[in-house]
């Protein structure tokens, strides 16, 4: 950190839903209180500043190099800290009272404010509606800040419910923007969206389709001679003494492999005819390497191909090629020829994970092309029910690293743990003391389970296996398991077996009242382990009725 300014020597103002606080002696030295929670939090424009012990600020000086995602790392780590020193200075008498006011103002009514500039939307809407949504396999939780309103409203719905509703976090915000504002919002018009700030969610829809291997009909496209790289993977054995090894399931259901080859220029061994003499193009790489093209991919051959699994229903392919990670140009001429003929998702393992080793890389690459399908096909229909200043409104999406992304860049890779995320941020922020012990955090949905651990800071992973998939991205370190309250019963040869396949939201479980299907519900419910009355009137063809003992 790199000394600024002190706490004693600050000034301060209310700007719509900020404190600006200003070192009289330098207008330079100034930070921001973004009360938009309820709770001062301390930022700089030019990256976080730490509130020392001692009462002197500091700023942190390598920001700008930094990741985006240790980015929002250090910031809630800083941000926390910093609450709780300026708070002691409060409380000991060390603040000005300008800024004793200020902050005991950010703690009563931060939350009904507006936070200064609105995110992408350019100040718009600064005491608009704001929406943090919880879209899970079964239900759907709507926690929105209202204008005017000191206490938040909440709405829980089914996630999928086709005789009342299209979609639930849009009706849940229906719901809101009804009550609140006392203004019919009919279910089949297109909602208004101008009275809206921001929508932020995190969502399972990427967990479930991996759990249960509901994503897009995928193909792979590998360099020749490369086929089932990925189904024999790295050999691996996560248990060294089990006999039964298995091999890891793959995405894709069909494998072409494309007829080119780059490799890496060595030193050439004597005897060899040089490179030069055998016609091979020298280039160099992206990473400083100097890389020889053997054979350019032959487009003409791989067209009719394509055309082919096309034709028999693929809706997207990734392409994996030998060293593409420092020399790209054959997988963007590959997936251009994708595109050409129709697919409307195509995934490069070079934009995706641009790093050496083919196998993880390749992993990445086909969990992407199979997920986004999925992810884009929600994000329309879900922005369809709008009018059209949506495009107005940030729309921010949790990813896997607990970060929010805008709802264009929002993709499969990173979108396995979306749901997941927004539960660990949750629990990190309000249930773990500082100084404390760990806190373990336990979030069983109606098709997943997750579990994870906080013990003062964020813990992340760049590699983790999920439902078989080995995913190489940023994420939060939660272990996740194919079983829930939706797990459905199957008899198996004479044997009762749970899941991982779920019943979801619709039809449900049988006590759902929608001609569901046996699941673990409705186990738990008739062995007296869940109360009906702590469950809300939201089934029946009216949505008013509780659960069916």
């Amino acid at each position: 950190p790199r000394p600024c300014c002190s706490v004693y020597e600050l000034c301060s103002h209310r700007v719509a839903g900020m404190l600006t606080l200003q070192a009289p002696e330098d207008i330079d030295r100034h930070i921001t209180l973004d009360v938009a929670t309820g709770q001062p939090v301390v930022i700089d424009a030019l990256g976080p500043v730490v509130v020392n012990s001692d009462g002197t600020l500091s700023r942190i000086t390598n920001w700008e190099r930094m990741e985006e995602s240790e980015r929002n790392v250090a910031k809630r780590r800083i941000s926390k800290r910093n609450v709780e020193r300026l708070r002691a200075f409060r409380d000991k008498g060390e603040l000005k009272q300008s800024l004793v006011s200020a902050l005991a103002a950010a703690s009563s009514d931060g939350a009904a404010s507006g936070d200064a500039g609105g995110g992408g939307a350019e100040g718009r809407n600064a005491s608009g509606f704001r929406f943090s949504i919880d879209r899970g396999g079964t239900f759907t939780d709507v926690y929105a800040l209202c204008p005017g309103e000191a206490v938040p409203r909440c709405v829980k719905l089914l996630s999928v419910d086709p005789a009342n509703y299209p979609d639930a976090p849009r009706e849940g915000i229906r719901r809101v923007l009804e009550a609140a504002t006392g203004v019919p919002h009919p279910r089949g018009e297109r909602l208004n969206s101008s009275r809206i700030e921001w929508i932020r969610m995190g969502t399972t829809v990427a967990t479930n389709a991996l759990l249960e291997r509901d994503g897009a009909r995928t193909a792979l496209l590998v360099s020749k001679g490369f086929a089932d790289v990925l189904h024999i993977g790295s050999q691996a054995r996560p248990d060294i003494f089990d006999l039964r090894v298995r091999c890891p399931g793959v995405l894709y259901e069909a494998v072409v492999e494309v007829d080119e080859r780059v490799v890496l220029a060595k030193s050439e061994p004597p005897g060899e005819e040089s490179a030069a003499r055998r016609g091979l193009r020298r280039v160099r790489g992206e990473t400083g390497e100097q890389v020889l093209i053997e054979r350019e991919p032959d487009l003409d051959a791989l067209r009719g191909k394509l055309a082919a699994l096309r034709a028999s229903g693929v809706e997207a392919v990734a392409v994996v090629l030998m060293h593409a990670y420092t020399y790209r140009q054959h997988e963007e001429a590959v997936a251009a020829l994708a595109r050409e003929v129709g697919f409307a998702q195509v995934t490069t393992s070079s934009s995706t994970l641009p790093m050496v080793k083919l196998v993880p890389r390749g992993y990445t690459a086909t969990a992407d092309a199979y997920l986004t399908p999925h992810i884009k096909a929600y994000l329309a229909s879900f922005v369809a029910g709008f009018d059209d200043d949506i495009s107005k409104v940030e729309i921010s999406f949790m990813q896997s690293d607990g970060g929010l992304a805008p709802a264009d860049s929002f993709c499969g890779f990173r979108a396995v743990l979306s749901g997941p995320a927004g539960g660990y941020i949750g629990y990190a922020k309000t249930a773990h003391t500082p100084g404390g012990p760990p806190v373990i955090g336990f979030d069983m949905g109606g098709t997943s389970t997750d579990v994870s651990r906080y013990a003062g800071s964020v813990e992340q992973v760049f590699e983790a296996r999920l439902a078989g998939v080995t995913i190489q991205a940023p994420q939060l370190d939660i272990k996740t398991v194919a079983a829930g309250g939706g797990s459905r019963f199957f008899f198996r040869e004479g044997r009762l077996a749970v899941g991982p396949q779920s019943v979801r939201a619709h039809p449900g479980p049988v006590c759902y009242r929608k001609g569901g299907q046996l699941a673990t519900t409705d186990a738990n419910l008739l062995l007296g382990r869940i109360r009906p009355e702590h469950f809300p009137r939201i089934f029946g063809p009216d949505e008013d009725q509780p659960l069916d003992v």
